[in-house]
């Protein structure tokens, strides 16, 4: 699986995964549970798609206004 997202931001992964979702596109959200094991560290989140999905959903990320938070 490849990062194409990688913030802290919780809206930002919410409508990353609605896009890609509607795109037909599986992904997944790594380290979404860092925070508690390592709590007081801002451990940012990553939006992974596998490597066959990465052009196309940097496309469709690109269309829906995600494009300053691509990797």
């Amino acid at each position: 699986m490849i990062a194409i997202i990688k913030t802290n931001n919780p809206a930002t992964i919410s409508f990353a995964e609605a896009v890609l979702k509607e795109a037909g596109m599986e992904c997944f959200v790594m380290d979404q549970n860092m925070s508690v094991i390592e709590p007081g560290i801002m451990i940012p989140k990553r939006v992974m798609v596998i490597e066959e999905d990465v052009e196309a959903a940097r496309r469709a990320l690109t269309l829906a206004g995600l494009e300053a938070d691509l990797q």
